[in-house]
């Protein structure tokens, strides 16, 4: 499936840069647009502003075609063979490391991001040829020669943004990449990344990230749900008009605070702070709050297009429908997207994750009874395991007697029609609701939109709660930043329900868990888990042990009975906090690029 990013012209066979390079170095232009036709086409701009984005990684298909959480205590993969048992069996190295592809593609899309900085340099004058660019603007922002309706004005407006947007790309795929492989190579430039690159230590790239940032967050669009101030006037209304469906699929401000404010969380975290520095969970609790208090600023000042929206919007509301949010292109519309990248239509991801009883489905990535039992009870626990739950579990998860895709009551037990004795049921005896469109007829060809939430503001919340909670504690707010980490948490919580148990950890430590927690159960499936646990240095505790499942059977009296049993051993090697460059990596490097400890 590929990002949809209305109202910029695809390259058609854009490889994303150019020949003479090595490696993930070489690209090459879309053969049938010779450099004599691009400079008669300033829409070429547009194209090549829009191949940075094309490497952007949406998590529907990150391992097997499917969703990365089975490489996590969150989920088993169903079929027999899959790339992600490497992960599951400790078996990562420079000669089988699944996730290898994605280097290469985030290497491509800086370069794609350094050739058009260069290619844009005089961008302006390149917009001007072979149109009139004296442009007069009527008081309602129409513009008086209607024959022209791509405005120079807004295009260089638009320009000025594309520049910046650039620099975000880069830092994204950075942040993307050390979170991988912790000390990376950094290019310098369209030209340097020609050659062999030197390997920057992972907080060099952090600065750098950091840099990137901060020189660029003032000059891309505040949010691109709201009329932007600093344009030109005269040209706002203009600006206001564009497709603002389409323009949702580019950086922002909002979106660059969140790339710096979650790669200041990684870089204070036990992996990347052995000495537990405490100004570097300062500073992630400082990036955290930034995007905060943009947001507020954004929502106080109110919507100017788009959805309506008030002042109090900023916060997530309580009791929301958790579920709603991941349907469809619901998660574009609603106020607690940051950043997000929309899917074509299709029915892959039901295809894959449909329960085995469902036509078409093939059962895909089944959550684990250690994950259904990170969902609290709400009040008393009864005979039934599945009543008065948390109700994210019911949102994310299907479970025996739960109604989902027009069976009122699924049945797991044997001779049910979803029997878990079948081959190819699940393994844990749940299956995936989260993302999937209910209902779906996969033999006639039905599908459904989907949206990938890479930044959603829990995420942020949860970041803050955990950063403040290092850095000053549960309770305190000594920079007066108008929110404690136990604000952050329970704003969190009460989005999924009011009625969830009252958090009482009191002590930084016990806080820590109650985070830890939250992240587990609000973001999951959304390809947090796995990399939590490798930045916590929790993964060799948690990803040493079997995941579980449930075994459904009637019982005497037509009930069902309930049963727990190990499904899967895992394996998790302490070399594998860091994956493996690929062996031919190395070698291509020129004694440049380091493996990383303990890969042969």
């Amino acid at each position: 499936m590929r990002k949809n990013i209305e109202n910029i012209v695809l390259l058609s066979a854009f490889a994303m840069a150019f020949s003479g390079c090595e490696s993930f170095l070489d690209t090459r232009i879309d053969i049938y647009d010779t450099m004599d036709r691009l400079e008669t086409r300033y829409e070429t701009l547009n194209e090549f502003a829009n191949a940075y984005y094309v490497q952007m990684q949406s998590g529907f298909d990150a391992i097997d075609g499917n969703l990365f959480a089975a490489a996590s205590d969150e989920a088993v993969q169903t079929a027999p063979v899959s790339d992600v048992s490497y992960f599951n069996r400790g078996l990562l190295s420079p000669d089988q490391n699944p996730l290898s592809y994605l280097y290469e593609n985030y290497y491509e899309g800086i370069r794609a991001a350094h050739f058009f900085i260069d290619y844009a340099k005089d961008g302006e004058n390149f917009l001007a040829l072979n149109r009139d660019t004296s442009r007069v603007y009527n008081a309602d922002g129409t513009v008086n020669n209607t024959d022209n309706p791509r405005a120079y004005a807004r295009d260089t407006i638009n320009l000025r943004w594309q520049r910046a947007e650039a620099r975000i790309a880069e830092a994204y795929y950075y942040s993307e990449l050390i979170k991988m492989y912790g000390a990376v190579p950094i290019v310098e430039g369209f030209e340097a990344s020609e050659g062999f690159m030197k390997q920057a230590t992972y907080d060099e790239v952090v600065e750098h990230i950091v840099t990137l940032i901060d020189e660029n967050k003032d000059k891309v669009c505040l949010d691109w749900r709201v009329a932007v101030e600093e344009t030109p006037q005269n040209a706002v209304a203009d600006v206001k008009n564009w497709n603002i469906w389409g323009n949702t699929g580019r950086f922002d401000k909002t979106a660059a605070l969140a790339i710096k404010a979650r790669t200041l969380l990684y870089a204070a975290s036990p992996r990347n702070n052995p000495e537990n520095d405490p100004v570097k969970w300062e500073r992630a609790a400082e990036a955290a709050n930034e995007l905060i208090q943009t947001r507020r600023q954004i929502f106080e000042n109110g919507f100017d297009f788009g959805y309506a929206a008030g002042p109090q919007d900023w916060h997530i509301p309580a009791n929301r429908d958790y579920n709603a949010y991941f349907l469809s292109f619901n998660a574009t519309q609603n106020n607690e997207s940051i950043y997000v990248i929309r899917e074509w239509a299709s029915s892959t991801l039901e295809g894959l994750n449909y329960p085995i009883g469902t036509r078409g489905g093939n059962s895909g990535v089944t959550p684990t009874q250690n994950l259904v039992d990170a969902y609290e009870y709400i009040g008393a626990q009864s005979a039934d395991p599945y009543a008065n739950r948390d109700p994210r579990f019911a949102a994310t998860i299907v479970y025996n007697g739960s109604s989902w895709n027009g069976v009122t009551s699924i049945d797991e037990a044997p001779g049910g029609a979803y029997d878990m004795t079948v081959n190819g049921a699940s393994k844990t005896g749940y299956y995936l609701k989260k993302f999937l469109a209910p209902n779906l007829n996969l033999i006639e060809g039905g599908s459904s939109d989907h949206v990938w939430p890479v930044y959603r503001y829990a995420e942020v919340l949860l970041n803050y709660a955990e950063a403040m909670n290092e850095a000053y504690g549960p309770d305190s707010d000594p920079k007066n930043y108008g929110m404690t980490a136990m604000d952050a948490l329970m704003e969190v919580r009460n989005g999924a329900s009011t009625s969830l148990p009252a958090v009482t950890a009191s002590t930084q430590e016990a806080f820590r868990d109650a985070v830890k927690h939250e992240r587990q159960v609000e973001l999951a499936f959304e390809d947090h888990r796995y990399w939590d646990l490798i930045r916590w240095l929790d993964a060799e505790e948690v990803l040493n042990k079997p995941v579980r499942g449930v075994v459904v059977q009637k019982n005497s009296i037509g009930g069902f009975a309930y049963n727990y049993q190990d499904v899967e051993s895992r394996v998790f090697q302490k070399r594998h906090y860091y994956m493996p460059f690929t062996r031919q990596e190395v070698i291509n490097s020129g004694g440049t690029l380091t493996q990383n400890p303990e890969y042969n």
